[in-house]
């Protein structure tokens, strides 16, 4: 699929991006961002700056744990393939 620009709004802020993926896709992205800056400020009290900041560490380190559960699901349907084909 061919790169098109897409507007979102984050924290208030348009932004233009370009992507491959469907606009309705990024606008989930975008929604989702944009909803962990707001409750990371309404949490913490924080100045923005310093809450975004905090939002970007609380959302890698959801990517972070997806990627550790996506690497260790691999692994056993890797094991439960090879076990099956010892059968």
């Amino acid at each position: 699929m061919e790169k098109q620009k897409i507007s979102v709004f984050v924290a208030g802020k348009e932004f233009t991006l370009g992507s491959s993926d469907s606009p309705e896709y990024i606008q989930r992205v975008a929604a989702y961002a944009d909803r962990t800056l707001r409750e990371t400020a309404m949490a913490t009290r924080l100045p923005t700056e310093k809450a975004h900041i905090m939002a970007a560490i609380s959302l890698a380190d959801e990517a972070l744990k997806a990627q550790d559960e996506n690497a260790r699901l691999r692994r056993r349907i890797r094991e439960l393939e090879e076990k099956q084909a010892e059968a």
